[in-house]
C-alpha cells in the first residue's frame, strides 16, 4: 500500500507555524531562520517535498529552462546537452528538453508546450525559429537564445564558432599542405551554420586561385556524406582532400575511403570539423576544427541569464573561434603555419 503523501499543512503543524509560512520557505520568500530551520527539520522527518509545479503558479516562477535540440546523433550535442545542464543546474535552473529532427518541423507544437509550462527561457539548439513563434516568445516574456545556429534578422540572440573563419582555416590548411584539388561536403544549405562554413572554404580557394573540385549537400547526414564520398572518389579524377562540415559526417567519408581501399591521408586528406571525443580515436584520428564547447556553452547560459534578469536589451550575435586540431587524417602544412 502507498503512503498518503505528507503535505505543507502537516508539515506546518509539525512546525507549529502557519501554512504560509511553510510556503515562504520552499518558494525562496521572506522567513526568519529560525521559522525555516523548523519548517526544514518537520519537512525531513515527515519526508514532505514541495510541489514545484504549483510553486510555479504561484509564484510565476518554474526555474526552469525549455531546450530544443536537433539532430543528436551528431555526437557534439550530447556532449553540449550534458555541459549546458550542469551550467543551468549551477544557476538553480533544471531543463525541459525536446528533440526535433533536423529542420523546424514540430517546432511550433514545441514551443507551444514550453510555453504552457511556464519555462522561464528557451535555448534552441541548432533550430530555427519562425518570426511568428519569435514574437509569440517575445509576447510572452520569454527569452530565446540560439545555440550553435545563428539566424539574422530573427531579433534572437545566438551564440556560435566563428564558422566562417573555421571554414577558411580548414580549407587554408589543406592548401598549405600542397592540395589543389580539394573538394567540400558542406553542411545541411538550410542552416546558416553549414553556409557559413561552405563560405569560408570558398574564400579560402578563391585566395589561393584554385577552383573548388566539388561542393557537395551532405545535408549533415552520415548516409547522404558517404554515398557523397563514395562519388567523389569514383572515376579518373578525384579530390586529393575533403574538407567536410562536420565530424559526423567525416566519420562516414573516413570509414567510406577506407573501405574502397584508399589510404588517408597519402591518397586524400579529410579535415572535419567540431572536434567530437570520437575524433581522438586511433580509428579516425580526424584532423578537425574544434568548436569551443565550454566557452559556447558558458556564453549562451550568461545572455539568458541575463535576460531573464531583464539586464539584456539588445540582440547578440556570438562567435567564439576555435583551433584547428592537426592529426593524422591529413597532411600537415609544406611550410611554416600561417
Amino acid at each position: 500500500m502507498m503512503a498518503n503523501k505528507v503535505t505543507s499543512l502537516q508539515v506546518a503543524k509539525a512546525a507549529g507555524v502557519s501554512q504560509s509560512a511553510v510556503s515562504r520557505v520552499f518558494s525562496g520568500a521572506s522567513a526568519s531562520a529560525a521559522t525555516a530551520k523548523k519548517v526544514r527539520a518537520a519537512a525531513e522527518a515527515l519526508g514532505y517535498r514541495p510541489n514545484v509545479l504549483a510553486r510555479a503558479m504561484i509564484t510565476g516562477k518554474s526555474r526552469t529552462i525549455g531546450l530544443i535540440v536537433a539532430y543528436l546523433d551528431n555526437q557534439f550535442y550530447p556532449e553540449a546537452l550534458e555541459r549546458l545542464s550542469n551550467a543551468l543546474q549551477q544557476n538553480g535552473y533544471h531543463i525541459l528538453l525536446f528533440t526535433l529532427p533536423n529542420s523546424s518541423d514540430g517546432i511550433e507544437t514545441v514551443v507551444q508546450d514550453m510555453l504552457d509550462h511556464q519555462v522561464e527561457g528557451i535555448i534552441a539548439a541548432s533550430v530555427s525559429m519562425s518570426s511568428q513563434l519569435t514574437d509569440l516568445c517575445a509576447k510572452s516574456g520569454i527569452p530565446v537564445v540560439l545555440f550553435n545556429r545563428g539566424q539574422p534578422g530573427s531579433g534572437l540572440s545566438s551564440v556560435t564558432s566563428a564558422n566562417i573563419k573555421g571554414g577558411r582555416m580548414a580549407t587554408q590548411a589543406l592548401i598549405d599542405a600542397g592540395h589543389t584539388r580539394i573538394a567540400h561536403i558542406a553542411g545541411w544549405e538550410g542552416s546558416l551554420t553549414g553556409r557559413d562554413r561552405q563560405q569560408g572554404f570558398e574564400e579560402a580557394m578563391a585566395d589561393a586561385g584554385l577552383p573548388p573540385f566539388a561542393i557537395v549537400d551532405g545535408m549533415y547526414n552520415r548516409d547522404i556524406a558517404a554515398t557523397s564520398a563514395r562519388q567523389l572518389m569514383t572515376g579518373d579524377v578525384r579530390p586529393d582532400a575533403i574538407f567536410v562540415g562536420n565530424d559526423h559526417m567525416a566519420f562516414a567519408v573516413i570509414e567510406t575511403i577506407t573501405a574502397m581501399g584508399f589510404a588517408i591521408p597519402d591518397d586524400v586528406s579529410i579535415i572535419g570539423y567540431d572536434d567530437t571525443p570520437l575524433a581522438a580515436w586511433p580509428s579516425f584520428d580526424l584532423t578537425t576544427v574544434r568548436q569551443p564547447v565550454n566557452r559556447m556553452v558558458e556564453a549562451t547560459v550568461t545572455t539568458l541569464m541575463s535576460a531573464i534578469a531583464g539586464a539584456e536589451t539588445y540582440t547578440q550575435s556570438i562567435e567564439i573561434d576555435g583551433p584547428l586540431i592537426q592529426r593524422g587524417s591529413s597532411k600537415p602544412p609544406k611550410g611554416p603555419w600561417k
